[in-house]
């Protein structure tokens, strides 16, 4: 997706915060780099949900102003995410005639088109994402692209990912009254993964969880395509909330303690370190409470298992528990909470690092933690578009040869 101006533009409008970002694309390769960054507290969503859409249009207005000013130059679209909706994930193998001719460009078109898995798509649901994961020729499965062969049957699995059509047109609408077209739409957890992952993560197996504000999603890699994803309405305002109403403080106030002394691990001085937490009714005739920072572990680390407890749960139940490997990457602005790696570790008994963004040139300190993996994703997402529409396949970094192998066959058989 690129402008009249060489201009790709990314936009993250999440629960706590509305990001923008607008790269221009290097002339020698892949590489692009940052001219124009905006961003601003989050008005207008919850748990990821337009539930105002006029305050959610005024912050995206002076989220993307800010950045139009950074880069000196102005946008017309954008490639936004989706957090809202209910994402479902959803893998469908099916298979067309191509009656012995060559496979073309044509076929491939025919066999994504949505009306041959309709009855795949749950009622009211709109498709965000079509990915071919595998092709079969004439039953011969494993196959990266089918461009150029001969066959009488093509055969595909894809994984189909939908959200509600309503929460995904209320996304739309609220870009369009900002005077910009919707170039793309990128789940949350697909576009923080192309933020941050490597391709030897993605090859082996890996779990990533971007646990933002109001919700804390999933996106499970293997042999370099993505095949799973989900949902969980928890995140870290949640953690907020919990502290407001555990020490009785304002919720600025909670935010601020859970930031500066916050932690999802007990240490051996937490009962020796005080806390002064001011009151909710701060007229200066009400004196603060001083806590010991063992009370805010207390009431932190509770929330933070529940969330990691029901990320394992949901692997479970898709059966990716194993298939997802031993490695997990955390993103997401809570995922910076001190503590929030060696916990989730202990939950999901994996391997856990902290996802940042990587490869973008020019991003400053400030937007290169993880809170801000899943716009760099979608501005990874914007550059490598293909303009044919042919292969609506992004990989966080290229590789020469798929190796879909066995595990696509093994997909097939069991789904």
């Amino acid at each position: 997706m690129k402008v009249r101006n060489g201009l790709i533009a990314a936009l993250d409008i999440g629960t706590t915060k509305v990001c923008c970002l607008i790269a221009r694309p290097a002339e020698s390769g892949e590489a692009f780099r940052v001219v124009g960054i905006g961003h601003h507290a989050s008005r207008g969503v919850r748990s990821g949900a337009l539930i105002d859409l006029d305050a959610a249009e005024a912050t995206i207005r002076t989220c993307v102003e800010a950045a139009e000013r950074m880069a000196g130059e102005n946008i017309r679209g954008v490639v936004v995410n989706v957090s809202t909706g209910a994402p479902r994930s959803r893998l469908v193998a099916y298979e067309v005639s191509v009656a012995g001719h060559e496979i073309g460009d044509a076929d491939l078109r025919r066999i994504l088109d949505p009306s041959g898995f309709a009855d795949a798509i749950p009622a009211e649901h709109d498709i965000v994402h079509v990915i071919p994961v595998g092709y079969s020729v004439d039953g011969c499965r494993g196959v990266r692209d089918p461009r150029g062969m001969f066959g009488q049957r093509l055969g595909v699995n894809l994984h189909l990912i939908t959200a509600t059509a309503g929460a995904v047109r209320n996304v739309a609408t609220c870009v369009t009254r900002c005077h910009l077209e919707v170039e793309g739409k990128v789940v949350s957890p697909y576009a923080a993964a192309l933020g941050c992952l490597v391709e030897d993560e993605t090859q082996l197996g890996i779990t990533l969880i971007d646990m933002g504000g109001g919700t804390t999603s999933v996106a499970v890699f293997f042999d370099s395509e993505l095949i799973y994803t989900d949902s969980i309405p928890l995140g870290g305002l949640h953690v907020t909330r919990d502290l407001a109403r555990g020490l009785s403080t304002p919720m600025a106030q909670a935010e601020r303690i859970k930031t500066l002394y916050g932690s999802c691990q007990p240490s051996p001085s937490d009962s020796r370190q005080m806390i002064e937490v001011p009151p909710i009714a701060d007229d200066g005739a009400s004196e603060g409470v001083i806590v010991p920072r063992s009370m805010l572990v207390g009431i932190i680390r509770p929330r933070m298992e529940e969330i990691f407890e029901m990320v394992r749960a949901r692997l479970q139940d898709a059966g990716y528990d194993r298939v997802a490997g031993r490695r997990v990457v955390l993103t997401g602005g809570a995922a910076q909470l001190p503590g929030a790696a060696e916990l989730a570790g202990h939950v999901l008994d994996k391997q856990v690092r902290i996802g940042r963004p990587r490869g973008i040139d020019g991003l400053p300190d400030a937007v290169a933690g993880p809170a801000f993996a899943t716009v760099a994703g979608l501005l990874g997402f914007a550059a490598k578009r293909p303009q044919d529409g042919v292969e609506p396949v992004y990989r966080p970094t290229t590789t020469a040869h798929g190796r879909f192998g066995r595990f696509g066959q093994w997909l097939r058989e069991n789904f």
